[in-house]
């Protein structure tokens, strides 16, 4: 055959395929973006340190107009007069902050993000320079004001308000085309070439599936509260049987394909299993001094949360995002322990977690049943996340110690994400489905106790709502994620291949880390 012929065979049977996989013009052009991402992965191989990037997802849609509250007389009362008495937190329960980087304005957190000596939490980590507060970020495909959001539809996000879009939509930063893989698993494709032979997956869950590490080469590994997912009721000669039979050759290459999976997920874990337990730093043996969850994530008790002392007496409950980030401190000590000393020798990882409850149509506070606004869903939430955090970050703390590296907590950042924020005004019970809500960004890197982006007009009809008191984004999800991307060590030459729409927004770097 004509050498010629054969090449132009064998691009259009290249794009036969592609279009038969990716169906309508649409997708065919997210299929072409993935495979320029794919040849520009080579770049990005001469990082020697070790960094980590956790995701924090709250499930649901986080009222963040209740997590940092305008402080000052005049815009509080506002504040208080629209949320009204069902939600509005009194300024006297603010715990009020004093920004490096002033906007004009002044703030206060939801009394729940200290904990009950007012010691440990949010509000001390934004203090202290480790906790950075991002205003109004959102979903968007394109910057969108007002005027915008109502003369151009075509330019809003499609299924605003939608809980399942829009989580997809924060998970992959690409509102506007098929989702086919996630912004983390972008980072993760392109930086793999650090550690080719990892024993374990760069990108780990420890909450199932996500859509934020779905890759095109690198898989996402879900791992459990207590280690790794192991096969049950098959031990000793049983799982030794099995894995002999599993490693064995078959001529069936479906069936070599399976052989190979199976014996792959068994053995990383057991090294996972080993790595985290390794007795030498004490990850498993509770009464070891180095230990370096011990003190922020007590034994292995359960986390429990103790809120701030309001009308009820405070509550008092376990938690279910502080297990999982207590393994993924010790993922992370594991991660960048070297080999030498029974580590997994890794230059990057990527977290995923997330915690649900926060769909507060209702019950958000307990004031429609007769108790007070500093109790109910929200404030629980609001404090585990508080002290979750807080204890995360004094883990990372412990670790740099053990490892003798004052400097370790700079290599770990954290971030909130969430479906969507919420509508300003109450619904009787709670609040619905909003659009840009204010996250934080946690680490010894982040440039903290400040605030970025623009707090929105808290007013129904005003220049940043869309008519219900449902902000639009004055900061893209691109521009937070980019920011991240960046640090995590994603080149300029690449960013544009993870964040494909960031070169449409004015400010790609919003300097928050």
């Amino acid at each position: 055959m004509d050498k010629s012929y054969s090449t132009l065979l064998s691009r259009r049977q290249f794009i036969r395929q592609a279009a038969c996989a990716a169906v309508g013009t649409v997708a065919m052009s997210s299929t072409i973006r993935d495979l320029r991402m794919m040849n520009a992965m080579a770049a990005q191989c001469d990082l020697t340190d070790y960094k980590a990037l956790v995701c924090i997802f709250l499930a649901g849609g986080n009222d963040s107009n209740n997590l940092i509250v305008p402080n000052s007389t005049t815009e509080y009362n506002n504040y208080a007069a629209i949320r009204t008495p069902v939600l509005a937190i009194p300024q006297s329960s603010l715990l009020g902050i004093t920004s490096a980087n002033p906007d004009g304005h002044t703030y206060g957190f939801h009394p729940c993000c200290g904990d009950v000596s007012g010691q440990n939490g949010i509000k001390q980590l934004f203090d202290s320079g480790k906790l950075a507060v991002l205003f109004n970020a959102g979903t968007l495909s394109y910057p969108l004001t007002k005027a915008q959001y109502n003369s151009t539809p075509s330019k809003r996000p499609p299924q605003l308000f939608s809980h399942a879009d829009q989580v997809t939509q924060w998970q992959t930063s690409i509102p506007d085309q098929p989702p086919l893989t996630g912004w983390g698993g972008r980072c993760a494709d392109i930086l793999a070439c650090l550690q080719p032979n990892a024993p374990v997956s760069l990108s780990v869950s420890l909450s199932g599936a996500n859509t934020f590490e779905v890759g095109n080469q690198v898989a996402q590994y879900s791992v459990s509260t207590g280690g790794a997912i192991s096969l049950q009721g098959v031990s000793g000669a049983r799982q030794t049987a099995l894995t002999n039979i599993l490693a064995q050759s078959y001529g069936n290459m479906q069936a070599q394909a399976y052989a190979g999976v199976g014996y792959h997920a068994i053995s990383s874990g057991a090294q996972l299993n080993s790595t985290i337990d390794d007795p030498t730093y004490g990850t498993k043996d509770p009464s070891s001094s180095v230990q370096h969850w011990t003190t922020p994530f007590p034994g292995s008790s359960p986390f429990q949360v103790s809120l701030p002392a309001p009308p009820s007496g405070g509550a008092r409950f376990n938690s279910s995002l502080g297990p999982q980030l207590k393994m993924i401190a010790r993922l992370i000590e594991a991660g960048h322990r070297s080999v030498a000393n029974n580590g997994f020798g890794m230059k990057r990882q990527i977290f995923f977690c997330s915690v649900g409850g926060y769909d507060l149509h209702s019950g958000q506070t307990n004031v429609p049943a007769g108790g007070s606004v500093l109790d109910g869903s929200h404030s629980n939430l609001l404090g585990e996340l508080s002290q979750c955090m807080w204890a995360f970050q004094n883990a990372m703390n412990q670790i740099g110690a053990a490892h003798g590296d004052p400097n370790f907590a700079q290599r770990v950042t954290a971030f909130t994400s969430s479906d969507f924020g919420r509508t300003f005004p109450g619904n009787g019970q709670g609040s619905d489905h909003g659009w840009g809500s204010h996250h934080m960004i946690m680490g010894g890197a982040v440039n903290g106790n400040k605030t970025y982006g623009t707090f929105p007009t808290l007013a129904i009809g005003g220049p940043d709502d869309t008519s219900t008191g449902r902000w639009i984004p004055t900061t893209a999800c691109d521009q937070y994620f980019a920011t991240l991307a960046t640090w995590f060590g994603v080149d300029s030459s690449n960013i544009s291949s993870v964040f494909p729409n960031l070169g449409r927004f004015v400010t790609p770097n919003l300097g928050f880390v």
